[in-house]
């Protein structure tokens, strides 16, 4: 069994990577508010990314950054500590936790990061300026940590599509809002935390061993396509 350390594992996408993994891994989550999983092999440490010191972690394989946030305003509206806020939750944050665990990291067994980003950032989107500037300095660290860490630690990014979370639950709010996000993809549907807990999966597992420095696009075809 490996050690996966999951940074805000409580709710959403977090959540569906802790349920995941907790099958065949000993999980150690760390977030703000408390999760509903208990499991013999799940440790869970309360604790705000950005103002509380990290605990000690004695042995990891994996570590999965799952927090961000969806500020959507017009660029007139959009304040300079709005876009420090999503930087720091976005970047600092995952920064914050590398440079804590990365010399436990480096020793476990096929290490690897795993940090998220947004289609928002390869498709240009109203409203989108705030967030998708904090995940384009992600996918940047995602490309320099992966050259720098190689070949002990693999680093790799997630980049999905609306997902059906309480996060992006203004986005979801009534049945008009839904078809239309959904007619906006050419898949006609968006993503379940679920499927991007999938994805995450391959690239803690030894099936990704050969893949580092990537940015995964889970977009339900609205980058690539236009049908």
């Amino acid at each position: 069994m490996k050690n996966i350390l999951v940074i805000g594992g409580s709710k959403g996408i977090g959540a569906e990577i802790v349920k995941a993994q907790l099958e065949h891994h000993n999980v150690i989550n760390i977030s703000r508010s408390n999760p509903t999983i208990s499991a013999s092999n799940f440790t869970h440490y309360t604790c705000d990314i950005l103002t509380d010191e990290l605990p000690d972690i004695e042995s990891i394989d994996a570590l999965v950054y799952c927090p961000g946030s969806i500020n959507l305003k017009p660029i007139s509206r959009l304040k300079i500590e709005d876009f420090k806020n999503d930087y720091e939750i976005n970047v600092i944050g995952a920064v914050k936790a590398i440079q804590k665990y990365l010399p436990v990291l480096k020793n476990g067994n096929n290490p690897n990061i795993v940090l998220f980003s947004t289609v928002a950032t390869k498709l240009g989107m109203p409203f989108h300026a705030s967030i998708s500037a904090a995940k384009s300095a992600i996918e940047g660290l995602v490309k320099s940590l992966a050259a720098e860490l190689a070949p002990t630690v693999r680093v790799n990014a997630i980049a999905p599509t609306i997902t059906n979370t309480d996060l992006a639950s203004k986005l979801l709010r009534n049945d008009k809002m839904i078809e239309n996000i959904t007619e906006r993809h050419p898949l006609k549907k968006f993503l379940e935390p679920k499927e991007v807990a999938d994805m995450a999966d391959f690239l803690i597992s030894d099936k990704s061993r050969s893949v580092s420095g990537q940015i995964f696009t889970l977009d339900c075809g609205i980058v690539s396509l236009k049908l």
